[in-house]
């Protein structure tokens, strides 16, 4: 079974302009925020334990649990205050093209 591969882009990249996203928004207070924030990640894979695997590499560290919605479909999310993060596995038929 093929491990998965994480293409995430450039972590660095990424966590900077998260970084200057909430510098902006703390120094323009009449900038409107969203009520519900959220950083989605979805695993792209066709084989559910490869899934899986995925959704439990991530969850993990955030300290939760994966959730296992059937069909071989996985996800974990925590929140940060008020901002979600999530990991979302789902099968191919399920995924957002």
């Amino acid at each position: 079974m093929p491990a998965y591969q994480i293409r995430t882009g450039d972590r660095a990249a990424i966590v900077a302009g998260l970084r200057e996203l909430a510098d902006f928004l703390a120094d323009h207070p009449d900038v409107l925020v969203p009520p519900y924030p959220s950083v989605s990640v979805i695993v792209r894979a066709d084989d559910a334990d490869v899934r899986r695997s995925a959704a439990e590499a991530v969850a993990a560290p955030l300290g939760v649990p994966v959730e296992y919605f059937g069909g071989g479909h996985y996800a974990a999310h925590r929140d940060f205050g008020p901002v979600a993060y999530h990991v979302i596995a789902p099968p191919p038929e399920r995924r957002p093209t």
